[in-house]
């Protein structure tokens, strides 16, 4: 039973686990070359034009345009993405590809998961709570776009929690506080 009770009035929690962001190296990228010589990539311009590039520490995948344009994926922190398009620029020197600018990055998106600390009724909430889609059949979870966080919510009946659509750590922490201030309300209805 005393399990139960603090999870009612358990920890709220989030943490980012992905960060998506777009940059430019400003030169243009032999990707034919590239993906010959670096083993750690996957090249096949018939189904898309872009390389992938897999980075092993941070551990980060890119997506790397003959334009120079990068999207890089799988960062769990801003250094982990500067470090990571350093690494990508080390991989083009060693074709002869002399990066010299400093790329400006641009964050598109980041991914949060946790805990609003309380266990959630969905049915409810599907309900009384705009913006939802919630098909228990197809997925247990309920699909919450918080548009005055600009932030979209899938929610879990156990109280955890996917934020996506934030760009920066405090746009996340702000989206989490007015999710539970909404859940709140819901609950005193």
């Amino acid at each position: 039973m005393k399990k139960k009770e603090a999870k009612k009035d358990g920890k709220r929690e989030i943490k980012v686990v992905n960060i998506v962001v777009s940059t430019s190296l400003e030169h243009a990228i032999p990707l034919e070359k590239m993906a010959a010589t670096l083993s750690n990539t996957e090249y096949n311009p018939e189904q898309f034009p872009g390389l992938v590039i897999r980075i092993k520490e941070p551990k980060t995948s890119a997506l790397i345009f003959s334009s120079g344009k990068v999207v890089c994926t799988g960062a769990r922190t801003l250094n982990d993405v500067k470090e990571s398009i350093k690494q990508i620029i080390k991989s083009l020197e060693k074709i002869k590809v002399k990066i010299t600018v400093t790329p400006e990055i641009t964050i598109q998106n980041i991914v949060a998961s946790g805990n609003v600390g309380m266990d959630l009724n969905l049915n409810v909430l599907a309900m009384k709570l705009e913006n939802t889609e919630y098909e228990p059949e197809q997925f247990p979870g309920l699909v919450y776009k918080l548009h005055a966080a600009k932030a979209t919510f899938l929610l879990f009946s156990n109280g955890k929690v996917v934020c996506t659509g934030t760009k920066s750590d405090k746009e996340v922490h702000k989206a989490l506080d007015m999710l539970i201030e909404n859940l709140k309300k819901v609950k005193k209805k």
